[in-house]
């Protein structure tokens, strides 16, 4: 056998795939067959034009093995009952497959589009979750439902609206995260974090895993038992061509998140506060098209893996192994149904020595 042969081995991570966020629940559960079959670990649906629970069920109605997961489902958009309630009943219909992935989203959507109130969001998440548990417990063990806190209150709980016990037991909770504050929530209360695109490894190296095991210690918790969820940017062609377009449109997308404010934390670790500054002032003038110019190679390879497919599921192994628990590629373009199983397939496998 020559040097360069491969032999099967586990991925260091779990590999999951995000269903389109457009698609409706119909052709999402489709989908979902597809990537279980394609040998995917788990799925993402994300709030955006649909609601992810309803495409979660219709997937669970299709998949039998893989894990699937709301990525994320808008916490404060809801309450605590009503996530505890739909969490549990897709538990039971995915056969104990579900995450529930919770994130916050930001102010104007929760206030403006929502119309629902805002307020301490890291504070609010720990005490959703929380309430979200007890909830749970209160169906589990039958005692009485006695959650009080400073933002929700649930006391009541009659035999008449109890479930009773759930056979596979309370799904995971995942919290995304972003900042220290948040991060040290999902370690404090969560089964583990969903990172966001916009992160590098040094992000992840320096301040989400010390902002985890912050959260983790001050609740007298183990963190190498919690989850690490990364969305990887991936810029990956197999013709010259089809890999340009692929950086092109990576470049855009991370000019994108780095012109926003809430994320200038993860740039200005690298000193890229400058960078900040010019693509928030271009977003300013609408010059969206511009933007990508301002991102450079330093910049495009510290936030994405790029090349073929073999070459970005070298560079994600060697980012990512031993620092998150599960992967999921990030691509604002097509990606070819050929290239994207040849990079499942390379993360697959391994050099032999």
């Amino acid at each position: 056998m020559s040097d360069d042969a491969t032999i099967p081995s586990p991925a260091p991570f779990l590999i999951d795939a995000g269903g389109d966020a457009g698609t409706d629940p119909r052709a999402f559960a489709s989908g979902a067959s597809e990537l279980e079959a394609a040998g995917y670990d788990g799925i993402f649906a994300a709030e955006t034009k649909h609601d992810p629970f309803v495409s979660l069920t219709a997937a669970a109605m299709r998949t039998e093995r893989v894990s699937l997961m709301t990525g994320i489902a808008v916490a404060f958009a809801r309450n605590p009952m009503t996530v505890a309630e739909t969490a549990n009943d897709l538990q039971l219909v995915s056969g104990g497959r579900f995450v529930l992935g919770l994130g916050s989203q930001i102010r104007p959507h929760i206030e403006r589009r929502f119309s629902m109130p805002w307020s301490a969001p890291a504070a609010r998440m720990r005490e959703f979750v929380a309430a979200v548990r007890a909830i749970w417990s209160a169906w589990e063990t039958g005692e009485k439902l006695a959650f009080e806190g400073e933002h929700y209150r649930h006391t009541l709980m009659t035999p008449f609206f109890s479930p009773g016990p759930n056979p596979f037991g309370p799904p995971p909770v995942w919290i995304a995260a972003v900042g220290e504050r948040m991060t040290e929530t999902a370690g404090a209360v969560a089964d583990g974090v969903l990172a966001h695109t916009f992160t590098t490894e040094r992000y992840l190296r320096e301040v989400t895993r010390p902002a985890l095991e912050r959260g983790a210690a001050s609740a007298g918790r183990d963190a190498a038992t919690l989850g690490v969820s990364v969305p990887a940017f991936v810029a990956v062609g197999e013709t010259d061509e089809e890999l340009a377009r692929a950086i092109q449109a990576t470049r855009a997308q991370i000019a994108f998140y780095g012109s926003t404010p809430d994320y200038l934390p993860v740039l200005a670790l690298h000193g890229w506060e400058g960078v900040h500054e010019k693509l928030y002032a271009a977003s300013r003038r609408g010059e969206w098209a511009q933007m990508g110019a301002l991102v450079d190679d330093e910049m495009l390879a510290a936030f994405a893996a790029v090349g073929s497919p073999a070459e970005v599921a070298a560079q994600l192994r060697e980012r990512f192994t031993g620092l998150v628990t599960r992967l999921s590629f990030s691509a604002s373009y097509p990606i070819r149904p050929e290239v994207q199983a040849a990079l499942l397939a390379a993360l697959r496998s391994t050099p032999r020595a």
